[in-house]
């Protein structure tokens, strides 16, 4: 069995122009970039899940509708409150639950969620990816996590290798205006 792969990818930058409820925040232009940036690293890197878990809010949704066809491939994709709602702990709990035998998951959400998970995952890694994660998890930014063949069922803190984050501005692709 292959060691598996654990996407996390944070929603791009959400406007505040307008009163809305939190949830409901589309993403502004400087968002919608920076989302195509880092779908085009992600299809050059051959990153593409199996399944993706996403956080239902609009911003996440928005994330993931520009990212979804860059990457060329329809998947299978399902949207789960406890990302949007819950902690590190909620979505760990989400992918034990819902991998089954894909070898790669993503999961598109919010911080400081991703950022914690990531973090409890890769706990004992000592690599310079943990500590520019560690130093913010900003908006658009990838972290590629591996870990150990077995069941996702099984997956445990500490566990993981961060063997990839990147952050928008880390990209050729980057505007300017983005950074």
């Amino acid at each position: 069995m292959e060691p598996r792969t654990l996407y996390l990818l944070r929603h791009a930058k959400s406007s505040w122009d307008q009163p809305l409820e939190d949830r409901d925040r589309p993403l502004a232009p400087r968002g919608r970039r920076a989302a195509r940036a880092m779908a085009e690293y992600m299809k050059r890197e051959a990153l593409v899940p199996d399944r993706v878990l996403c956080s239902p809010t609009t911003r996440t949704r928005q994330t993931w509708e520009i990212v979804a066809p860059i990457l060329g491939t329809t998947l299978p994709v399902s949207y789960h409150d406890e990302i949007y709602e819950g902690g590190p702990g909620d979505v760990l709990d989400l992918v034990r639950r819902e991998g089954n035998a894909e070898a790669a998951l993503l999961v598109v959400g919010h911080n400081p969620g991703l950022e914690l998970l990531a973090e409890h995952l890769a706990g004992r890694d000592t690599g310079e990816h943990l500590e520019r994660l560690r130093e913010k998890f900003p908006t658009a930014a990838l972290a590629a996590l591996e870990l150990p063949a077995g069941p996702w069922s099984q997956v445990e803190y500490g566990a993981a290798k961060l063997i990839r984050f990147t952050r928008p501005k880390d990209l050729p692709e980057a505007d300017e205006r983005d950074l």
